[in-house]
């Protein structure tokens, strides 16, 4: 196992939960290749994304609609904006070619808004494009281990 190259895969995906722990959605925007995917699908065990009904299924145009939704105000479900905090914990390097590693890891993001506490939790599989000596993502793909169930609105970036 590349230690160095774990390292550094836990330290980007670390940051880009810290961006959008701290709202910090323009700078999330800049991690994205221009061709990258955002992926929530609805079936846990759903590969094609592209021909199915997904919660997310964002491509540049649809993150920048996503981020400006959330920050506007406009928006019911983002108002009052919640606070999250994102744990994500053990990473597996599963794939790498020299241009991309593929990575998947655990996610539990907590919210709190309007005096309530949610939680999610979801396997997360990333596609990081090298980008000299860092990354960008190229996909994330969120599982969410109750997406076939009930959800209440989502009113943030997962």
């Amino acid at each position: 196992m590349d230690m160095q190259l774990l390292n550094r895969v836990c330290a980007f995906i670390w940051q880009e939960a810290d961006m959008l722990d701290n709202n910090e959605f323009a700078d999330w925007l800049d991690l994205w290749t221009e061709d990258g995917l955002y992926i929530i699908p609805i079936d846990p065990r759903e590969t094609d994304f592209a021909n199915t009904l997904n919660y997310a299924y964002d491509d540049k145009h649809m993150r920048e609609k996503r981020v400006k939704r959330l920050t506007s105000g406009e928006s019911i479900s983002t108002s009052p904006q919640p606070r999250t905090v994102r744990m994500i914990s053990r990473f597996r390097i599963t794939g790498d070619d020299g241009a991309a590693v593929t990575v998947r890891c655990a996610q539990v993001l907590s919210d709190f808004r309007k005096d309530s506490q949610r939680q999610y939790t979801a396997d997360i599989s990333y596609t990081l494009v090298r980008d000299g000596d860092d990354f960008r993502l190229h996909q994330k793909l969120i599982r969410l281990i109750n997406s076939d169930d009930v959800l209440r609105g989502i009113g943030y970036i997962l």
